[in-house]
């Protein structure tokens, strides 16, 4: 398997910043939320082109600085979704550092409150958004595959922070840091998945055809010096 590019830490530190003053107060991403964002775009159920998504991340169109800083943001975004894409090719026992998602964890849980530890929300919230590029098709899926549907579920969790029970008139139940370790944990496993599934689903099948058959009054192929049905097509109708 050919190795993507990937980020380097001062560039993930660089494209967090540059989302966090040019997007973020313009109801754009976050690095957390672009990385769910992508990883949606990645498994799409068709593809979805660069300048389709691209302007989604900001909110706003930013101006950039000069032709230099929006050569350099292009090639972030891009290397970004390249990143992406190649996570998604692996499952829980060989997924590479490299391509892990782009998770807030916090270091030290004493010094956050219960509320603060919303991990994977934005995560969620970002794949959420990705898949509303391609919602139909997305539905189609879900219809017809459940183990897709409790994916979904799952990162809705993360999303909301709840778990909704039958009746979806009625408070769900909270789900805590633990819940949500476990989720993300699972995580590259229930990508791959959808992964397969979009590669089966997205092949060309070619329909089965019956083999070429000889007029009925021509020499029949097996060499008898009969004619087809008289011979080998004898009992055809």
């Amino acid at each position: 398997m050919k190795a993507a590019p990937t980020l380097d830490d001062a560039q993930i530190e660089r494209l967090s910043d540059l989302l966090d003053t040019r997007a973020v107060p313009f109801k754009g991403f976050n690095l957390e939320a672009l990385d769910g964002f992508l990883t949606a775009v990645a498994l799409a159920p068709e593809a979805i082109a660069a300048e389709e998504w691209q302007p989604l991340v900001w909110g706003k169109p930013p101006r950039w600085a000069d032709e230099d800083e929006a050569r350099e943001v292009a090639h972030l975004l891009a290397t970004h979704s390249a990143m992406a894409a190649q996570r998604v090719r692996f499952g829980d026992e060989d997924l590479p550092d490299a391509y892990a998602p782009l998770l807030w964890l916090p270091e030290n849980l004493d010094e956050h409150e219960d509320d603060e530890l919303d991990v994977g929300r934005d995560w969620a919230a970002g794949f959420f958004a990705g898949v509303e590029l391609r919602e139909s098709g997305w539905e189609a899926w879900l219809d017809e595959n459940d183990w897709i549907e409790e994916i979904f579920d799952l990162l809705d969790r993360l999303a909301s922070g709840e778990i909704l029970g039958e009746d979806p008139t009625q408070p769900g139940e909270p789900i805590d840091y633990k819940q949500r370790l476990e989720i993300i944990g699972s995580l590259p496993g229930m990508l791959n998945d959808l992964h397969q599934h979009r590669i089966h689903a997205l092949t060309p099948r070619e329909p089965l055809r019956r083999a070429d058959t000889p007029e009925r009054n021509a020499p029949c192929p097996c060499g008898s010096g009969k004619k087809y049905k008289k011979c080998c097509g004898a009992g055809a109708s």
